[in-house]
């Protein structure tokens, strides 16, 4: 079995807040490439829920974290129609990824 790594590392203030996050990915030729925000999800199978780590720097804009939100919005319409099949549920998700862009004034 291949074996791959993706990493995240994190330096935090003295109020443990993040300042700079860099990540790792070896098979995507990424190396200490330089981040502001970080969402991972996981499933715990056995807890039958999602895990979730979300981490953004101090100096994160405003205006930055709105549209990574709504990008986010948007691939997880595209993900659920490849998972599921189900067009019209991933139609809904890719509909409320539009007004959350119109409401959160990223989009007119």
């Amino acid at each position: 079995m291949r074996k791959t790594q993706i990493t995240i590392d994190v330096e935090l203030d003295e109020n443990h807040i993040p300042e700079v996050m860099t990540w790792n990915a070896q098979d995507g030729g990424v190396e200490k490439e330089e981040t502001k925000a970080v969402m991972i999800s996981v499933w715990d199978e056995k807890a039958s829920e999602a895990l979730r780590i979300d981490l953004w720097t101090k100096d994160m804009p405003v205006d930055q974290m709105k549209m990574f939100m709504h990008q986010i919005f948007v691939s997880m319409g595209n993900t659920y129609q490849r998972a599921t099949g189900e067009d019209d549920v991933a139609a809904w998700i890719e509909q409320m990824a539009e007004e959350f862009a119109i409401k959160s004034a990223i989009k007119m």
